[in-house]
């Protein structure tokens, strides 16, 4: 009886062994889980940002939109065509399929307002782009997988 109850103790701490390293990879899938949660809610500031702090006093021609774009020498067609492409990066960041394409193509437009302002209004608010530059790069590289989906979407079988 005692062999009996000897093989049990070992059949025990064996199986405590063995599901010790699956509570770590649990905890790890926690993280990873609270990682994708945080980089959705990036996303979501970010689409609020476009949506409205920046594409929404261009598509209603606020005046200090205006002055800036005249101040450029753009006019007011830019600012609409500006306005209209925030807009829709911001709708796009939070469509899975697209985040990621959104977040490259408002980087794109972050990295030309950079230039902007330091070209045309000296460097005022040149780190407001950079700033708006480095959680694009995230949500661009992290959200990287559907960018295989969208270049199989035009090959027609």
């Amino acid at each position: 009886m005692s062999q009996t109850q000897t093989q049990t103790q070992a059949t025990a701490r064996v199986g405590s062994r063995s599901t010790a390293p699956t509570a770590s990879a649990g905890s790890r899938t926690g993280r990873a889980r609270g990682a994708l949660v945080a980089l959705r809610a990036v996303q979501v500031v970010l689409a609020l940002f476009f949506g409205l702090a920046s594409a929404l006093p261009k598509l209603i021609a606020h005046p200090t939109a205006v002055e800036s774009f005249d101040r450029i020498g753009w006019g007011s067609g830019a600012m609409y065509t500006i306005g209209a492409l925030e807009l829709a990066g911001a709708v796009a960041l939070l469509v899975p399929v697209l985040q990621s394409l959104s977040a490259i193509a408002l980087g794109a437009l972050m990295v030309g307002a950079f230039i902007v302002q330091l070209t045309a209004f000296d460097g005022q608010n040149a780190a407001t782009p950079l700033i708006l530059l480095a959680p694009l790069t995230l949500i661009a590289w992290a959200r990287r997988s559907p960018n295989r989906a969208l270049l199989r979407l035009p090959v027609r079988r």
